[in-house]
């Protein structure tokens, strides 16, 4: 054990590029294999996520390993010194955001295989394209080569919203193509201008270089920096940029809509990670810039979504307008520059997004129920095995009370997929909302109890009055959330009569279940999330050790240097 210890450490830092050439090579071998081989192709992209899921634990386990507020891995795959050479890091913020993505992604792909990946080709392909993209994009210390996976990723993702064809597909999609043209031509003309006054592209480089930038230049800065962000805040369908997003995820096919769920929060943690890079607390007079702006979008976008959610009435955008509402929240909260707050906010966004995700595969459950036609409300035990709707098959019989048709009024049987559905819809809902006991309920209250009690956290004692429209809009986005689900869950559970009982594939509810189940576990375990996501934001907000430790990695000696061998050119 000990002379395998040393040979797992040496190995440990190449775990980091391995995220991104997985899913690369998983999709290259799936276009080798043609059109057909279906079934072959859903087994690879399956085994693929489940080991993108270990891939993702092993590189939190590493950080968690490596102690300290800040942890922090490095990889140079060109094996160039820092800044010319493409540059990998794996902090607590990309490995948690990488977990959270594997784990999405898995559920996604399980409840795909059971119908949504045979409503067209290459669905397996840009899938994994897709999240390629989406580990890159987390893992890159590079502005430019930020750029290049939210593309790849982007590319992927106009293949999925039209996998399944059909005309709101179509539509929806002309709308979100044009939107992300626009902000990637806004992400390089920020990328230009940045690289122009700092002269570098690599984030901790270019934080180093924004204090000794002259005052006649920094409003340059400042300029590149906003129009940079724009380019994110699109992705994270902040308003009024936000407008794109109802439509487009409630037209995508589930499992698509339960990938994207994800996307939104890449575009606040790129917001995250470049803001508190170049501008942190001790950045002079560029200190926190943009953050009143910030906070102001974030409740901006916070109240559109809850106003979008009680005035939609088709339970596809409902799910959508909830995942701009969590947006919003994320958003204001990393506004205020504090790692109180932000930890909270992180929390929050661990149980929302999972919450999300699974919402939008159970919508479509739902919306499925409703369309099957008319059939015995108790069925037989001959029925497929992969079916969810158990028989009941019993009979009323006369020693309970009975209505006029002779049905029993008490002791009458829910059938399991009513049972699953009804359930499912109650955990989503109350985790959106933030009510007790779910996730949401407790990352709410973590971020108010920072905002609330800035003294108790090292702040100045006075509370802003952002804080208090915070407080105010959670109060009330929470509300309008509860109206408007328990009104959906009253239309779609409670007011039909008569109504068959939906059949559901296990493999449909699996992920379903499994989703819901990590909501949970979030609760369970919240005291050690919340000191991961509490030293993840203090290091967010005191970047020295990220920065140090990027710009001093050195690359590794070539062994005709060193002279252990190999041919000299």
């Amino acid at each position: 054990m000990s002379l395998a210890a040393p040979l797992i450490e040496r190995l440990m830092p190449h775990l980091i590029v391995l995220p991104i050439l997985l899913p690369m090579a998983t999709a290259a071998l799936m276009l080798m294999l043609g059109d057909t081989r279906r079934p072959l192709k859903a087994l690879i992209n399956v085994l693929s996520c489940l080991t993108g899921v270990g891939l993702s634990i092993a590189l939190v386990y590493w950080v968690l390993r490596m102690g300290g507020p800040q942890a922090v891995g490095v990889y140079l795959p060109s094996n160039w010194p820092v800044p010319y050479g493409i540059v990998l890091v794996v902090d607590r913020l990309s490995a948690m955001m990488l977990l959270l993505t594997s784990v999405i992604a898995l559920a996604s792909v399980l409840y795909a295989i059971a119908r949504w990946d045979k409503a067209g080709v290459h669905f397996h392909p840009l899938f994994q394209l897709q999240l390629m993209g989406l580990a890159g994009a987390f893992l890159t210390a590079d502005l430019f080569n930020l750029f290049v996976f939210f593309e790849i990723m982007l590319t992927a993702s106009y293949g999925l919203l039209l996998h399944g064809s059909g005309w709101a597909r179509v539509h929806s999609g002309l709308h979100y193509v044009a939107m992300n043209l626009m902000a990637s031509t806004l992400f390089l003309i920020g990328v230009a201008i940045l690289y122009g006054v700092t002269g570098t592209l690599n984030m901790a480089d270019m934080a180093i270089m924004v204090p000794t930038i002259p005052q006649d230049d920094r409003g340059l800065l400042h300029a590149g920096a906003a129009v940079l962000a724009v380019a994110f805040l699109v992705k994270a369908a902040a308003w009024p940029l936000d407008f794109w997003l109802p439509s487009t995820y409630a037209s995508a096919s589930a499992p698509v809509a339960a990938l994207f769920a994800i996307m939104t929060k890449l575009g606040a943690y790129a917001v995250l990670r470049v803001w508190t890079l170049l501008f942190p607390q001790d950045a002079g007079v560029s200190a926190l810039f943009g953050g009143p702006v910030l906070i102001g979008l974030g409740l901006a976008t916070l109240a559109f979504g809850a106003i979008g959610v009680l005035a939609t009435q088709h339970l596809g955008r409902m799910v959508a307008f909830c995942a701009i509402l969590s947006s919003g929240t994320l958003l204001a909260a990393l506004g205020f520059g504090q790692p109180a707050v932000t930890g909270g906010a992180l929390y929050y966004t661990l149980g929302s997004t999972l919450a999300i995700s699974a919402f939008f595969l159970l919508a479509e459950l739902i919306e499925r129920a409703r369309e099957v036609e008319e059939q015995p409300l108790y069925v037989s035990d001959t029925e497929p095995d992969d079916a969810f709707a158990y028989p009941v098959d019993l009979m009323p019989t006369r020693d309970v009370n009975l209505d006029d048709d002779e049905q029993a009024l008490i002791g009458r049987a829910i059938p399991a997929a009513m049972a699953f559905m009804g359930l499912a819809f109650i955990v989503c809902g109350l985790t959106i909302a933030g009510l007790p006991p779910f996730a949401g309920f407790v990352g709410k209250v973590v971020m108010l109890s920072a905002l609330l009690n800035p003294a108790g956290f090292g702040q100045d004692a006075q509370v802003s009055l952002a804080a208090w429209a915070l407080l105010a809009l959670l109060v009330a986005g929470g509300l309008l959330t509860t109206i408007a689900l328990s009104r959906a869950g009253v239309r779609y559970f409670w007011a039909p009569a008569g109504r068959p009982v939906p059949r559901l594939r296990f493999i449909e509810t699996l992920p379903i279940g499994v989703l819901l189940l990590l909501v949970g576990v979030l609760v369970w375990q919240a005291d050690a999330v919340l000191r991961y996501v509490n030293a993840t934001a203090r290091g967010l907000h005191d970047p020295k050790e990220y920065i140090g430790t990027v710009v001093s990695t050195r690359p590794v000696p070539s062994p005709t240097a060193t002279g252990e061998g190999g041919l000299r050119r």
